[in-house]
């Protein structure tokens, strides 16, 4: 029996059009898109070098590089040596880049939570079911070499 697959071409649309809301849900501090994915990516995964950045951003080193010095500059981002290389440096966020992190999430969670109220039961039961597919996903692109293309 061959398994159900979702429309996909229609599955691709609604998840971009949902992103392109979702990224703008917050309504505290806006940044362009690259400077959020760098400070996300560094609240979630913790201190990273810049050649791990490179492969979680869609920035090439130079731009990247850039970046990273201005969110320097601006105090959300800090330089410390790498204690496995000494040649290394390790990027992290600072307490204003994290306090940013927070409060974007917590007006992203409360904006959310009022689209999420304005749903059926049906449909608020249909994505609560859809979190661990959704989270299964990310995981399987974390795991594909063939993402960082």
């Amino acid at each position: 029996m061959p398994k159900p697959t979702p429309d996909l071409d229609d599955l691709t649309t609604a998840i971009e059009d949902f992103t392109t809301i979702f990224i703008r849900l917050p309504a505290v501090r806006r940044f362009n898109f690259s400077t959020l994915g760098v400070l996300h990516t560094l609240g979630r995964r913790g201190p990273m070098r810049l050649t791990d950045l490179t492969a979680t951003e869609q920035l090439k080193q130079p731009a990247l590089t850039s970046l990273v010095a201005k969110l320097e500059r601006d105090g959300l981002v800090a330089r410390s040596p790498d204690p496995t290389d000494g040649r290394a440096v390790l990027l992290s966020l600072t307490d204003e880049g994290r306090e940013i992190v927070r409060a974007r999430r917590t007006s992203r969670v409360e904006r959310l939570a009022e689209l999420v109220d304005r749903l059926s039961d049906e449909e608020r039961a249909l994505l609560a079911d859809s979190v661990h597919v959704l989270k299964r996903l990310t995981e399987i692109a974390d795991d594909d070499p063939v993402r960082t293309r």
